[in-house]
């Protein structure tokens, strides 16, 4: 770890934005870079830029190819689900963007008690869901203490044979030692989103008077996290907020910036495009939007720049969307969400939601999908609860070995879904393409003896089974 890499501002403004200037790279040049993308090493900030400046369509679609490729050698054909549980909608700040800003009169605010986050867990478990993000508005009523409660509350939680096995966090900057506390309450990964990178619309968009005002508290928020001891990190911008071309220069360079200093990047990267949100102002009139085509070469480029780094996709885009970037790139989406306290329950008509849903589907619906496109439904944690995270991880994921983990894992956690929540046109249709995947994608040798058996476990009633 490199001490002196930490607690710097490692954005310059005017490096990123001239690296975007120019004329596209020659196809000489832009198929160097492909080549290079395919060796599964990644990219450097100056090919990413040179990608950044293709417009070509043909191109562009030379680079999402090359990111199908990428996505399959890494993850294959799974996909990692999990849902979203607002715990609150209080916030003390006013970021122009959001529903939650403080000065919003026109939503009915909440902050969730112990008692309706268990319901709100217990729904989540009924519908089949393994893997929970904890999220809510900046305030005092969603503290340290609050959210220690929280995570202990909802890992206590059994609902027959059921239980949430991953918990990950989406919460405002703290100190270490909050953050060290967090680490003691066996969370997954932490979840923070720079918003934008620009530090001069960082500003307009975050009125001063509140603690997200201040840009670089929240920049350097990941070194404190790690400094704190929490492994897997997630970084994240709202697109529409700068030049997309911009944001994901400096989300390169932020990945950079924690390799360096910690030895490990971000685990995960997400991509929110700004949606209709009531009482927020920006969204009618999105200063930088970012058309269809635009969002599908962004992930593609980032899929190729940072091959081992999971992309999540929320359900802010519609379900045709969501589908398409399968192919491409994204490697985790929520499913069946909803975006207000208390939405599961009976509740959802008394909280504001923070956006506008673009994907309403039920995790059932999203999975039959899913099916039909040949991907397979992972609710696995099996890396998580076997210490195989942070760099740890990393050093499985970039010589490949982490796929034997990986495939067998989503095909457990998948078989107990269909077992124990999916009506029987889904389960018959998800067991042929479990044995597909079976006869297709695993070698003949012990390892397939077990993962057979263990297949046959489930069947049997057995639960919770991982490599």
């Amino acid at each position: 770890m490199n001490i002196s890499e930490r607690n710097q501002n490692f954005i310059d403004r005017e490096k990123l934005y001239g690296m975007i200037a120019g004329e596209a790279p020659s196809k000489e040049r832009l198929q160097a870079v492909l080549d290079k993308a395919k060796l599964l090493k990644g990219l450097s900030l100056e090919d990413v830029a040179d990608l950044l400046r293709v417009e070509n369509p043909d191109d562009i679609h030379a680079i999402m190819d090359v990111a199908k490729y990428v996505k399959e050698q890494i993850y294959g054909k799974r996909l990692v689900l999990f849902a979203p549980v607002y715990t609150g909608n209080v916030c003390v700040n006013n970021c122009v963007y959001c529903a939650f800003r403080r000065d919003n009169k026109k939503i009915v605010r909440k902050v969730l008690n112990m008692d309706e986050i268990e319901t709100e867990t217990r729904i989540l478990l009924r519908d089949g869901h393994k893997r929970i993000l904890l999220i809510c508005g900046e305030s005092p009523r969603n503290d340290i203490n609050y959210i220690c409660e929280a995570i202990r509350r909802v890992y206590s939680i059994r609902e027959g044979k059921h239980n949430v096995r991953r918990i990950n966090v989406e919460l405002a900057p703290m100190s270490v030692e909050d953050f060290r506390r967090l680490k003691a309450e066996n969370i997954g990964t932490y979840v923070c989103f720079q918003e934008t990178y620009d530090p001069v619309l960082y500003k307009e968009y975050h009125p001063a008077g509140s603690p997200k005002a201040d840009y670089e508290n929240r920049l350097l928020v990941m070194d404190r996290a790690m400094e704190g001891g929490i492994n897997d990190v997630g970084l994240g911008v709202l697109f529409g907020l700068a030049d997309y071309r911009f944001e994901i220069l400096a989300l390169m360079e932020h990945a950079n910036h924690l390799e360096r200093a910690f030895g490990c990047g971000p685990h995960t990267v997400s991509f929110p495009r700004i949606e209709p949100a009531e009482g927020a102002p920006l969204p009618e009139h999105i200063p930088h939007k970012v058309s269809d085509d635009d969002f599908k070469k962004i992930i593609a480029i980032i899929r190729i720049a940072l091959p081992y780094t999971g992309i999540i996709l929320s359900t802010r885009e519609n379900d045709d969307m969501r589908t398409e970037l399968f192919n491409y790139g994204i490697s985790q989406i929520s499913a069946g969400s909803r975006t207000n306290p208390g939405a599961y329950s009976d509740e959802a008509e008394k909280s504001g939601s923070q956006f506008s849903l673009g994907d309403h589907r039920s995790l059932e619906e999203v999975i039959s999908s899913m099916i039909d496109s040949g991907y397979i439904p992972s609710f696995c944690t099996g890396c998580y609860r076997n210490g195989r995270v942070g760099a740890d991880f990393m050093d499985l994921a970039k010589p490949g070995l982490i796929k034997q983990y990986c495939l067998p894992n989503a095909m457990f956690s998948f078989k107990e879904y269909l077992y124990d929540f999916a009506s029987e046109e889904t389960r018959n249709k998800g067991l042929k393409l479990i044995q597909k995947m079976l006869d297709e994608d695993i070698p003949n040798n012990a390892r397939k003896d077990k993962i057979e058996n263990n297949l046959h476990e489930i069947e049997e009633g057995k639960r919770d089974l991982y490599f």
